[in-house]
């Protein structure tokens, strides 16, 4: 896979210097105390679980990595096993989805620490935009999808404001999904790549979009 692609130095060399700075990088003390709260309103929560029933990821014979989780997976039902990776113990033992938890900082060591081709599908719910190393994460996700696994994408326009990155702090919905479009792009390599407005934001009313693409089966 990597060999196929440019280097990281010229691929994060696409976008602008400073795109990935963040205002504060001190993970382990912003997410040490526990967040038990959701961060999108009920209807955009019940979106994401829609888009996970429609792609067959929420069955119980799926296994899903469910990358910087907390303690609550936005699974209609939940697939045979669902691993949480996050920053917060407490949040992520309080997952009653999950059948197991990792606490890992992907901004620390975007290595995951899971075989080849572990998972039918990769799942990462209003956390994209803090990544500050996505290249390196989603090559890593490629790499523990099986063959023609999905990886999904949801945001909304809520975020902390100083842990995002600057590039996303920076731009409009649109432009979000352009930057998450791009990650697809410059890593993998993926297929059947798409991205949907899959709730549309009013006042009082969180919007909620996503992006999502495959490993190719050849």
């Amino acid at each position: 896979m990597s060999s196929e692609l440019p280097s990281y130095e010229e691929r994060y060399g696409q976008f602008p210097p400073g795109f990935f700075d963040r205002m504060d990088v001190d993970d382990d003390t912003f997410y040490g105390p526990p967040r038990l709260v959701t961060h999108i309103d009920d209807g955009a929560i019940g979106a994401v679980g829609e888009l996970y029933t429609e792609l067959g990821i929420d069955d119980r014979q799926s296994s899903v990595l469910d990358l910087m989780s907390s303690w609550i997976s936005h699974f209609h039902s939940g697939p045979g096993e669902l691993v949480a990776l996050g920053m917060n113990p407490a949040e992520l033992a309080a997952n009653e989805q999950a059948t197991s938890w990792v606490r890992h900082d992907l901004n620390t060591e975007p290595v995951l620490p899971f075989a080849d081709e572990e998972f039918d599908a990769v799942v990462c719910c209003v956390s994209v935009d803090y990544l500050a190393r996505p290249l390196e994460v989603f090559d890593e996700v490629w790499r523990v999808l099986r063959p023609g696994g999905v990886f999904v994408n949801t945001f909304s326009n809520r975020c902390f404001p100083t842990k995002i990155i600057q590039g996303w702090a920076s731009t409009d919905d649109q432009g979000h999904v352009a930057i998450v479009g791009a990650y697809y792009q410059l890593s993998g390599p993926w297929q059947d790549l798409a991205a949907e407005a899959r709730r549309q934001g009013a006042p009082g009313r969180d919007p909620l979009y996503a992006v999502w693409a495959r490993r190719p089966t050849g």
